[in-house]
């Protein structure tokens, strides 16, 4: 085994389970929604969108970044949000990043959508109160800003890059710090994704792609919790959700030498492009990466023992992933797991989010439910409708694909 290999030494997340990782993880082994009504804004009447993931309230707990003050300054909430992610995925990995150890700890930390907020939230002052901007409404809107502040607020001084793919972002940041420490660019990589999308134009945005879920005509007063239903015959689009998941990387030589715990590594992994359009996912780079990955890893497809799935929940999009996964493993396919169904679409914070419960998953050896699920006889899978289920998961699958045909699959190792 290589002592560069990347293994997982510490992550957190936020989600619309709720900010507590622990609690979060046993709502969804319960098969608990934290999709309910939108509130993060006024609705109008006609408003197209009604549901969301949300998530809890921080402000209340004692960091530097969520004194009244720092919020002041940096309004957007990606930064709070990716920084308690951080702080505590650090605490958890027990590293102290040192002066001398500065230099070798990379950030490839970063946001789908970013600060988009701060912008609005600019031109309606220009508009409607004729005011200059915030002195830090753009900052806040550079989408690299979240990983400059964690690097600021880590002394990380290593690499720091921007690993933006859409719905893939968190993912892709796991596999770019993992070639930065293959390549011996760096000994600790701070990984992850934040976006808070629930922001009226980029909602209303959505909406009019047809991406967003709309309830069936006479069903409008369906539970909220019922909206998020990936691979059934009844989906409906994706449930738009916010959140945030770190994940701290180290070399196997690293963890080693400093008596860190870790039980999981990233045994291989693949992205490709579409290069076919810009929504619509495309079979053949789906499935060459899914495939890819998993050869990446030295295995077969039978190896693998279940599949954390992208499936937002869209016709085409889950119907495609299927598809691939199919052609891939054919009557070998393992269970199939589909976490949007508990936390919506936590644009490019799911595929960290979602990593994390598999990770969680793999060291309990349990397998969280996808809940809504009514079969669809075109996807004849195993998606664990019934509950959690107990399983031993010495290899997991993790697909996630983004706009702009951004495809990024990861295969985690059980260790040790």
């Amino acid at each position: 085994m290589d002592s560069r290999n990347a293994v997982i030494v510490g992550y957190d997340a936020i989600s619309p389970l709720g900010s507590d990782l622990d609690s979060q993880w046993q709502r969804a082994l319960n098969g608990e929604s934290g999709v309910d009504a939108l509130t993060r804004f006024p609705l109008d009447a006609d408003f197209p969108v009604r549901i969301a993931g949300q998530v809890p309230d921080i402000d209340n707990l004692d960091y530097p970044f969520l004194t009244p003050r720092h919020q002041a300054a940096w309004t957007s909430p990606v930064f709070k949000y990716g920084m308690l992610s951080v702080q505590r995925a650090l605490q958890r990995s027990r590293i102290e990043i040192t002066p001398e150890l500065s230099p070798r700890v990379a950030v490839t930390y970063s946001s789908a959508i970013g600060g988009l907020d701060a912008v609005l939230n600019a031109d309606r002052r220009l508009r409607q109160d004729n005011k200059l901007p915030h002195p830090y409404a753009n900052p806040n809107s550079c989408i690299n800003m979240v990983g400059g502040k964690i690097a600021i607020q880590t002394h990380a001084q290593g690499p720091i890059v921007s690993t933006i793919t859409a719905c893939a972002t968190g993912l892709t940041s796991m596999i770019i710090g993992a070639m930065f420490l293959a390549q011996d660019r760096a000994d600790v990589v701070i990984c992850g994704a934040v976006d808070f999308a629930l922001v009226e134009p980029i909602v209303a945005g959505f909406a009019t792609m047809n991406g967003t879920y709309t309830p069936k005509e006479g069903r409008e007063n369906d539970l909220p919790s019922t909206a998020s239903r990936p691979f059934s015959v009844d989906r409906r689009g994706f449930v738009l959700s916010e959140g945030a998941g770190a994940v701290i990387l180290t070399t196997r030589e690293f963890a080693r030498t400093h008596g860190l715990d870790f039980s999981v590594e990233l045994a291989g992994w693949s992205m490709t492009s579409d290069a076919h359009h810009f929504v619509a996912p495309h079979f053949n780079t789906v499935r060459r990466c899914i495939a890819d990955a998993v050869t990446d890893a030295g295995l077969e497809p039978g190896n693998i023992d279940a599949v954390n799935a992208h499936a937002a929940s869209t016709r085409v999009g889950d119907k495609v992933e299927f598809d691939a996964l199919h052609s891939v493993f054919g009557k070998e396919l393992s269970p199939v797991c589909a976490n949007k169904s508990l936390i919506g679409h936590c644009m490019g914070a799911s595929s960290v989010i979602e990593s994390i419960f598999a990770i969680q998953g793999m060291q309990d050896s349990l397998l969280p439910p996808t809940i809504n699920y009514t079969p669809d006889p075109e996807i004849v899978l195993d998606c664990v409708a019934e509950g959690r289920r107990r399983l031993e998961q010495e290899f997991v699958l993790k697909n996630s694909f983004g706009f702009g045909g951004c495809n990024s699959c990861v295969v985690f190792r059980r260790v040790g």
